[in-house]
């Protein structure tokens, strides 16, 4: 099955540590990562999508992260 994560985060070096823990975990990256300011925290945020093909079949419960 192909999972998929979206991994967000403030705009600093912990964005970049949990894409590169995703990355080291056999997580793919999926497409451009996109910025955006967070008004109500005045700060910018990430976004990265990410995918990952594992073995068995994908139900609602699938733990995600735990891939």
């Amino acid at each position: 099955m192909k999972l998929y994560r979206l991994l967000t985060e403030d705009d600093t070096s912990a964005f970049c540590h949990k894409v590169t823990e995703a990355l080291n975990k056999g997580w793919e990256l999926h497409g451009d990562p996109s910025y955006a300011f967070d008004s109500a925290k005045g700060v910018m945020r990430c976004a990265q999508a990410v995918v990952k093909e594992v073995e068995g079949t994908y139900t609602p419960d699938t733990k995600l992260g735990a891939h």
